[in-house]
């Protein structure tokens, strides 16, 4: 596949309208500060249309592939953690740093220019970890994405996040909740459907994907179809 935000970057100067964003950036490829750099940049360029999808790696091939150190499980787990405070911290333009974690120290945490976003760009957390990343979802974001493959599980995943919720005091109802949908055939015909369950337990967003080949000619003939199908639903 393409890098992620070179495309984006791509993407930015030919549209006017699209949320620019990935799901979701595994935080060991960059190192934060410069993530965070990217992001904003991205933002500027975009005027605002940017956000920060983030969550735990786990392709272990594509680490040693590349070279990326792949760090032990609960590292893993860590390292998301202080990426999004860094990422808040360098885009608040009333905090240059430094920053002191365990796992980065950054002695500047200062963005220039800052985004265009406002208050910042929202932030994302992709995944369903009961333990550690909704909690994070709790803490950290303006969104979450989840997997689930039915609708008891989703319901399920939601009610531990509520439960995060209120152990932060972060109003629930503020978290925009996006669910990735997997069409086995391909062809989108389940996903109205899939839409109005989803949406009786309170998601807001389905985000699908693509096949790798002939994009285009998907989104025209399977995507498209389904949007007017979703648009109907009211």
């Amino acid at each position: 596949m393409l890098e992620g935000y070179t495309t984006l970057g791509h993407l930015a100067a030919h549209t006017s309208t699209t949320r620019l964003g990935l799901l979701v950036t595994g935080v060991t490829y960059r190192h934060p500060g410069l993530l965070a750099k990217i992001v904003a940049t991205l933002d500027v360029l975009s005027g605002g249309r940017a956000f920060l999808g983030a969550g735990a790696v786990w392709y272990e091939r594509e680490h040693k592939g590349l070279g990326v150190p792949f760090p032990p499980v609960a590292e893993r787990f860590e390292r998301p953690e202080e990426t999004l405070r860094i990422c808040r911290q360098m885009w608040d333009p009333g905090n240059n740093g430094p920053f002191e974690g365990e796992h980065y120290q950054l002695a500047e945490t200062l963005c220039i220019p800052a985004p265009l976003s406002s208050p910042q760009p929202e932030i994302m957390i992709g995944g369903s970890g009961e333990k550690k990343t909704l909690r994070l979802v709790a803490q950290y974001a303006d969104a979450c994405n989840l997997f689930a493959s039915d609708t008891d599980e989703l319901a399920y995943k939601l009610g531990v996040l509520r439960g995060h919720c209120e152990a932060v005091g972060r109003d629930y109802a503020a978290i925009h909740k996006t669910v990735l949908y997997m069409d086995p055939s391909g062809n989108l015909e389940g996903l109205p459907a899939a839409m109005a369950e989803y949406a009786k337990h309170g998601v807001d967003e389905a985000i699908v994907a693509p096949p790798v080949a002939a994009p285009a000619q998907w989104i025209e003939h399977h995507a498209a179809p389904a949007a007017r199908a979703l648009a109907e639903l009211g």
